[in-house]
């Protein structure tokens, strides 16, 4: 592996694929990646080592890139990026977005995502192995400072504040991985720097009229200013986080066989704990059922009411009914 990668081989190369090699099931050998890429300093320094590596797991690198039109220069950017990757011998592909499906933060999350989606179904329709592609984005460790500060405001529960996932399924179908949580934007500055890798500063980045901008440029630098090293201390409570609601849902499974029965869950034994854990037991019940994310008001006024009420019943997305008498409760969908 060494004497493949002598010429590129750097310590940032070294620290990135010893943190793939440590969980092989993460990023699995011998499938197709498809790696969003902004063109900005984070996705541009993921590309370079995915790029230099790939040649060790077979990897087959394919680039999508989102065009979302929100500065006068987006275009020449795409134009720009296309014109590297077809340098370094990478497919590209790109989309362009309407105004209508970006014209906020979240409205353009999504569509990034559906056209990532539709882009892997493409792919794998014309390949043999299409159960083995990932989905592959740049995001940080700064990244998901960011957004645990802004999931605190929001009053996010638990498992909002336990970060960016490293690993999930989209959409039920691929695997979408974050391999370069392990670094920060200082990192990945220093990663350009040092390889020389070009990448295009998109203007709205500065933008502060955009909340993610905001955090990062205003209060992000402030509390490292007041307490330096404070994005690296956040990152370490997100992983705490992350294993302790691990813990929380592995309890909650065997406490909800306990409260399981033919006719649904047992009422009293629900009733016997306090409303708090009630709470957790029936989010963790509702969480499979719902897909959208569940409001814990919505969680803890259920859970009040099935203690006070003998008959009642409430209502969720996706038709999503709990329904419950003296002696039982049940979850219809």
């Amino acid at each position: 592996m060494v004497n493949k990668l002598k010429k590129n081989w750097t310590n940032w190369h070294h620290i990135f694929h010893q943190s793939i090699l440590k969980n092989l099931n993460f990023m699995p050998d011998d499938i197709h990646l498809l790696v969003s890429v902004s063109g900005g300093q984070d996705s541009m320094a993921m590309l370079t080592l995915l790029d230099d590596i790939k040649e060790h797991h077979n990897w087959s690198i394919n680039v999508w890139h989102g065009n979302h039109k929100w500065h006068n220069k987006s275009e020449e950017f795409a134009r720009e990026l296309q014109n590297y990757c077809f340098q370094k011998k990478i497919i590209f592909y790109k989309d362009s977005a309407d105004e209508i499906d970006i014209s906020t933060e979240e409205k353009a999350r999504k569509w990034r995502y559906q056209k990532l989606h539709e882009k892997a179904s493409e792919i794998c329709s014309e390949n043999k192995n299409h159960n083995y592609l990932y989905i592959v984005t740049g995001h940080t460790s700064t990244d998901n400072s960011e957004t645990f500060l802004l999931n605190l405001a929001r009053g996010s529960n638990l498992s909002g504040l336990s970060g960016i996932p490293e690993k999930r399924l989209l959409n039920k179908d691929y695997f979408l991985v974050r391999p370069f949580m392990i670094f920060s934007r200082d990192d990945t500055t220093a990663i350009c720097k040092e390889l020389k890798i070009p990448f295009w500063i998109d203007p709205t980045n500065s933008d502060t009229q955009l909340k993610r901008n905001l955090v990062r440029h205003r209060v992000m630098s402030e509390l490292e200013e007041i307490y330096p090293g404070c994005s690296h201390r956040i990152n370490n409570f997100i992983e705490k986080m992350k294993n302790y609601s691990q813990e929380r849902s592995e309890l909650s499974e065997l406490a909800i066989k306990s409260c399981l029965c033919e006719e649904g869950i047992r009422r009293a034994t629900l009733n016997d704990l306090g409303n708090q854990a009630r709470a957790t037991l029936l989010h963790s019940l509702l969480s499979t059922q719902c897909k959208k994310q569940i409001n814990s008001k919505n969680i803890d006024n259920l859970s009040k009411q099935i203690f006070t009420k003998n008959s009642g019943q409430q209502c969720f997305s996706n038709g999503v009914k709990v329904i419950w008498n003296k002696n039982y409760i049940r979850i219809n969908s």
